[in-house]
């Protein structure tokens, strides 16, 4: 496989671009993520303090000792780590901006599902746009950090992610949802870091191209307080 883009080397941490469709985990055919990057890093001793879905991309942050991982672990525990996500998808939403906020609870068939009564407290910011072309780009914020949260919350809207089979989205080439900037302070130093997907033919189209020039600061949008 190609190598994995490495955003910024730290004394205490390193940022990657992770890819679409990499498997955080060991399979038949692949080894695991954090394995891939030690092995093209020479960095032996990093560890994982988050996770991205499988067909999810964008910036992973991966801590170079074990103090580090401590710190890391509690800023994500603690929702000190500000994040955005870019998604699209091919359904007009049920709201074009606002707060999306339920239980999330297990159903039978493995996948989430946002409840009103119940399960573990979800909620996610988001603003949507036109693309002009059928699509429509989202700039998503977690507030918490719930399994497939922004996948079950894109449902909810009426709009699953386009490529996301499980949760009802249209095919595509990939699954349409990247980590796109990252925020944090950490001993003493403020850090931000923002990564463009590297695959996917319409996070490529000049549409989607034109539309990020106004999104590409996503911290600066009129988020409510």
């Amino acid at each position: 496989m190609s190598a994995i883009t490495v955003i910024a080397v730290e004394d205490d941490f390193i940022v990657i671009n992770k890819p679409a469709g990499l498997d955080f985990h060991q399979n038949e055919t692949q080894d695991s993520l954090i394995d891939l990057v030690r092995e093209q890093t020479g960095l032996s001793g990093l560890l994982t303090v988050h996770r991205l879905d499988k067909m999810t991309s964008g910036l992973l942050v991966l801590a170079r000792h074990a103090e580090a991982a401590r710190q890391f672990s509690a800023l994500f525990a603690e929702h000190r780590v500000q994040k955005y996500y870019l998604a699209l998808s091919d359904k007009k939403p049920a709201k074009k901006q606002g707060k999306i906020q339920g239980g999330m609870d297990k159903g039978r068939n493995g996948c989430w599902k946002l409840v009103r009564e119940g399960g573990l407290l979800a909620t996610t910011q988001f603003f949507s746009f036109g693309l002009g072309n059928g699509l429509r780009v989202f700039v998503l914020k977690p507030l918490s950090g719930r399994t497939h949260q922004l996948r079950v919350a894109m449902k909810s809207l009426g709009s699953p992610i386009l490529g996301d089979a499980r949760y009802g989205g249209s095919d595509a080439d990939r699954g349409y949802l990247h980590a796109y900037s990252l925020e944090f302070e950490f001993a003493g130093h403020t850090y931000c870091y923002t990564a463009l997907p590297e695959c996917g033919i319409h996070f490529h189209s000049d549409l989607f191209c034109a539309q990020l020039e106004n999104i590409a600061q996503p911290a600066q949008l009129a988020w409510p307080k």
